[in-house]
Formats: C-alpha cells, sequence, structure tokens
C-alpha cells in the first residue's frame, strides 16, 4: 500500500535495526485519513470471506481495525491487556509476549463477544515475531470460531513472524513489508 509507505518514508524513525517507531500516524497520535484507507484496503482483501467480528489487541490495533470493521459493517472486539472491575467472568485468555515492551502479559475477551462459528479477521498494527497474532489466535479457537485471515498494518519481514503464523496455516496479509532497517533506513519488500 503505497500511501502507507510513504507516511513510514516520512514520518518513521528507525530507532535500532529491530525497531521503527510509527507514533506521528499510527500508534500514539492517529491519522484518521491513513487508517480509513487501511481500512478499506483490509476490507478489499479480505471482502467475501463472511466475516463476522473483527479482533484486535488494544491499543495500537484499534485505530486500523475499526476501519476494517466499519468498511466490512461489523463488530469490533479487542483484547484486553489489564484486568478491569467489569472484565472478570468468562473469559477467553492467553499470554502474549510484547517484542517491543519485552514483557510477556496475559490478554483476555469476554467469551460473550465471540461466539463458536463465527469468522474472525485478525488486524494488529505491527508483525514482529508473530506472538501477538498467534495469542489472538489461540483466543479465536478457545472461542470455537473460525479464523479467516491475519491483517497487518507493518510487518518486520526480517523477523520470524510471518514464518510462525504461515506454518500454522494462517492466512497472512501486510500492507507494508520492511525487509531491513539496517543503517537507520527502511527498505520494503515488493
Amino acid at each position: 500500500m503505497e500511501q502507507l509507505k510513504q507516511k513510514i518514508r516520512e514520518h518513521g524513525s528507525v530507532l535500532s535495526e529491530q525497531v521503527l517507531k510509527v507514533d506521528a500516524f499510527l500508534n500514539h497520535q492517529v491519522d484518521p485519513p491513513l487508517m480509513q484507507a487501511i481500512g478499506r484496503e483490509f476490507a478489499r482483501r479480505f471482502g467475501g470471506q463472511g466475516i463476522d467480528k473483527v479482533l484486535t489487541l488494544e491499543a495500537s490495533g484499534i485505530a486500523p481495525a475499526l476501519m476494517t470493521a466499519l468498511e466490512l459493517g461489523v463488530p469490533l472486539v479487542f483484547a484486553r491487556k489489564h484486568r478491569s472491575l467489569t472484565l472478570t467472568d468468562n473469559l477467553l485468555t492467553a499470554r502474549v509476549y510484547s517484542f517491543t515492551k519485552q514483557v510477556e502479559s496475559t490478554v483476555a475477551v469476554s467469551a460473550s463477544h465471540l461466539a463458536a462459528g463465527e469468522r474472525v479477521l485478525i488486524v494488529d498494527d505491527f508483525l514482529a515475531n508473530g506472538q501477538a497474532a498467534l495469542g489472538l489466535a489461540a483466543i479465536v479457537r478457545q472461542a470455537g470460531a473460525q479464523l479467516v485471515g491475519i491483517g497487518i498494518v507493518i510487518e518486520k519481514s526480517f523477523q520470524s513472524g510471518r514464518g510462525a503464523l504461515e506454518e500454522q496455516g494462517y492466512r497472512v496479509e501486510s500492507l507494508a513489508r520492511i525487509a531491513s532497517l539496517a543503517g537507520g533506513q527502511v527498505s520494503f519488500l515488493e
């Protein structure tokens, strides 16, 4: 998706050969027209799959996932990283390791929001080692729902995430695939 790649070139900051900072438009400050275009693109790529729900992980995945759900005309569900007084019973949970934060946390979704037989699309902001997507896929399985695919805004293709997901048989669609962050420069696949 050229619009996204251009935004990464103009406003992304390479912090190391492993870390790309995109807080100017994706995961701190959000660019609504870009998120709308991302939602349209995911809806185009996954349209016709009979999707019932879009699932993401709080917080950075919410903006692109919400726009995707809007374009598909379905509800958005997001897994919570922190327990609350209202999220206590009948939970679907998974342990997820965050590459960026270097911490493992338990994420949860109320079982009342994902039902057996529903067709679910996962949308997330980044794919590095695939742990977030694998955790969300585990939640989909716990619900007895079917995972239709995984939409990723930015994939770090030099890390193992895509391979881990495809090894499980999941369809992965990434809008911007980064080949390298070496030398402080972003280079894209394709």
